[in-house]
């Protein structure tokens, strides 16, 4: 909340921070009238920003709200369609931009009075969680202008400016393309004042105006497109030029050059300043052609830069090879002779790190001065026989579920019925949930996407077997797009199969914030909506709600249940407990607070005593938790190591729960640590201790007996 107080930062101010909170300056400095969106990596903290905000938006006018899914967010930008509004909104890159490929297509096809910008978080490359996709793809078919601005953050805010002035100029929507290194770059500003709206969503509402030339319905629809080619494309190229939004670096240092996406600037200028051909402070010894706009690309702009040049590199990460093909149509048509490279020097698909940047860049300028005196000497990046030796013993590490995560035990849960029932097809969902597909549940056949993962199933519905599938749905996912798309669906088609929802009280993948079913009292929000009474109100008549998902006997009935019933229909299992990440952010401070102030604070712990544990690890394979490791066996006798416990536990007790459910050994205690001890508390330990040391000396002497 204190960061979120420089955006009042007012003009001629230092802004000192990190690119979400700048895009949230400069969304305020537009005077923007609206936002909205739905969280996901990398710009979940956007959301976030925004909610912790809210007072300062409500200064300015301006509406904010998390939107049920990215195609509400992107609907909402209809406001900007037939009134001079401002709106932005913001989600995760590619898969948000496929579900709001409807409305997006729409948008763009009627176009926009006020500025409307999309501002994506381009989720590719080595720490995405999604399938390696581009949004440059939708930017073409839809024909929305492509901002890809260089990762620092004056550049960053003057996009977010410039985006709203290039909308309104062309009558397009934009979309602002961020990666996870301009979300989270840090750096420095000079701020403007925030704008209050000249033209408010009160004048809006007061004075309605509708023009159905705007509206994609034959035959206006028609005569979108070719305002499109006669009208909006002209006047992006003429506004990109005015404005020299794309940029030029030392362009007549060489008779060769480099093109670049505006994101891959820094990595470009690293790996520059390493073959020693810039310095560190942006001075490059290679003519620079920073593409700030990746779509639409400027004809004349490329004959300038390649006048006179032999040969040009395309720096374009991912697949397909989309600005290479575009730039060899340009020159290509003009006759220029410049030879293109780019996928011949990079990999066709991968994120273009730091090695790939620095390997590609001196494999192309070898080939046109390979006098060139290049400082830094190949290395040989086949790893060490110690590094060979240490791979071959380390284990890979999948992701997986937190310590104390209530959907464990809903997992293991479903192996030990597996091995009373039988394996079971499953459709999983996206989320967290998602981990079990991995070791050491190894639960799941497909995913389709957020909130399909009973459409996933729906074509496994037949008469010929009573025996059930299991779809998979989180509770985000269920309120995002399954409760019509699975549930609905399910109901409509009379499916006899089983749906579990595994509510966690969040949208925990995301960064915990609230949904409709959360359980907090959120101020500005509507929670406390029960998944159950969705469901039941689009008419499945077969549901059960598990509130402890720790009680494994209790989660494994309820599935047992739902697959044995003979009741004909779909049916749901809701299990509840809360994410013990948000719980432990939740109750951490107020437990260090009453510390602090002297108060009794009692907290749970589980532990595995080693004198019973027999090393049979079942505990593990059956729960997974970060918690449970192995130590060496402190019986000489025995040489399997035994479990233990260690201390990043947070006392969920799933692992004990575990043993008893298996029927495994009786080797897990609980124990209670005491902050701030009373005099009883006291009293009671010192009893314990002198009755438990009695019983040890005698376990003690007996041992010595035998030894004699």
């Amino acid at each position: 909340m204190q960061e979120v107080q420089k955006l009042r930062l007012g003009e001629g101010e230092d802004f000192g921070g990190e690119g979400i909170l700048a895009v949230t300056k400069a969304l305020l400095q537009s005077g923007v009238s609206y936002v909205a969106g739905y969280q996901g990596a990398p710009i979940s903290h956007l959301m976030d920003v925004l909610t912790d905000a809210h007072e300062i938006l409500e200064e300015l006018g301006v509406h904010f709200e998390h939107s049920a899914s990215e195609a509400t967010a992107t609907a909402t930008l209809a406001a900007s369609v037939n009134y001079p509004l401002r709106g932005a909104v913001t989600f995760k890159s590619t898969v948000g931009i496929n579900v709001a490929s409807d409305a997006l297509a729409n948008l763009a096809s009627g176009g926009v009075m006020g500025g409307a910008m999309i501002i994506v978080g381009e989720d590719y490359g080595e720490g995405s969680s999604i399938m390696q996709e581009r949004s440059h793809a939708f930017a073409m078919k839809s024909q929305v202008w492509l901002i890809d601005p260089r990762p620092n953050l004056p550049s960053i805010v003057k996009a977010v400016e410039m985006g709203f002035e290039l909308s309104e100029a062309t009558q397009t929507p934009v979309m602002l393309e961020l990666r996870i290194r301009a979300c989270h770059v840090h750096g420095h500003f000079q701020t403007r004042a925030n704008v209050r709206p000249s033209f408010t969503l009160k004048d809006a509402i007061e004075n309605p105006k509708r023009d159905t030339a705007r509206i994609v319905l034959p035959p206006a629809s028609y005569v979108h497109e070719q305002e499109k080619i006669q009208k909006r494309w002209p006047a992006a190229l003429k506004f990109i030029q005015e404005q020299q939004v794309n940029e030029f670096f030392s362009e007549q240092a060489q008779n060769f050059g480099i093109v670049m996406q505006g994101g891959l600037y820094n990595g470009v200028m690293r790996a520059l300043q390493l073959l020693g051909l810039a310095d560190p402070f942006g001075q490059s010894q290679v003519p620079l052609y920073v593409l700030n706009i990746t779509y639409p690309l400027v004809d004349d702009e490329f004959k300038t830069f390649c006048a006179g040049k032999l040969g040009l590199l395309v720096v374009e990460e991912g697949q397909p090879d989309y600005i290479e093909q575009n730039i060899h149509a340009i020159l290509r048509k003009a006759d220029v002779p410049t030879r293109l490279h780019g996928k011949d020097v990079f990999p066709m698909g991968g994120e273009y790190t730091g090695a790939v940047l620095l390997q590609g860049v001196r494999q192309f300028i070898e080939q046109y001065m390979p006098e060139w005196q290049i400082q830094v000497q190949r290395q040989d990046l086949s790893p060490s026989p110690v590094q060979a030796l240490a791979v071959a013993q380390v284990h890979a590490r999948p992701p997986s579920f937190c310590t104390g995560c209530p959907e464990r035990p809903i997992f293991t849960a479903l192996k030990l019925l597996e091995k009373e029932l039988g394996p079971r097809h499953v459709s999983c969902d996206i989320g967290c949930h998602l981990f079990s597909i991995l070791p050491p549940f190894n639960i799941g056949a497909t995913t389709m996407g957020y909130g399909l993962g009973w459409a996933g199933a729906s074509a496994f519905n037949s008469n010929e077997t009573d025996r059930r599938t299991l779809a998979i749905m989180g509770d985000g996912g269920f309120w995002h797009n399954g409760l019509t798309s699975g549930v609905g669906n399910a109901v409509f088609n009379q499916t006899d199969n089983v749906l579990l929802v595994v509510d966690n009280g969040y949208s925990a993948a995301t960064g915990g914030q609230d949904v409709l079913s959360s359980k907090a009292i959120n101020p500005i929000r509507s929670t406390n909506n029960p998944i159950e009474k969705a469901v039941r109100g689009v008419g499945v008549n077969w549901v059960k709600t598990v509130t402890h998902t720790y009680s494994l006997d209790a989660m494994r009935q309820s599935l047992r249940d739902a697959f044995n019933s003979r009741e004909r229909g779909p049916k749901v299992v809701v299990a509840q407990s809360e994410c013990m990440l948000n719980l432990q952010r939740r109750v951490k401070p107020l437990m260090l607070e009453k510390i602090k102030k002297g108060q009794r604070v009692v907290r749970e712990r589980f532990g595995i005593d080693p004198d019973t544990c027999t090393g049979d690890h079942s505990c593990i394979r059956l729960s997974g938790c970060p918690s449970l490791s192995i130590m060496s066996n402190p019986d000489p006798l025995r040489t399997d190591p035994v479990a233990t416990v260690i201390d990043s536990c947070v006392g969920c007790g799933l692992c004990g729960e575990v043993a008893h459910a298996a029927v495994l050994c009786p080797s897990f205690y609980r124990a209670e640590i005491i902050n701030n001890p009373t005099p009883w508390d006291r009293f009671k330990a010192l009893i314990r201790s002198k009755v438990i040391g009695f019983l040890q000396q005698r376990i003690d002497k007996r041992l010595e007996g035998i030894a004699a």
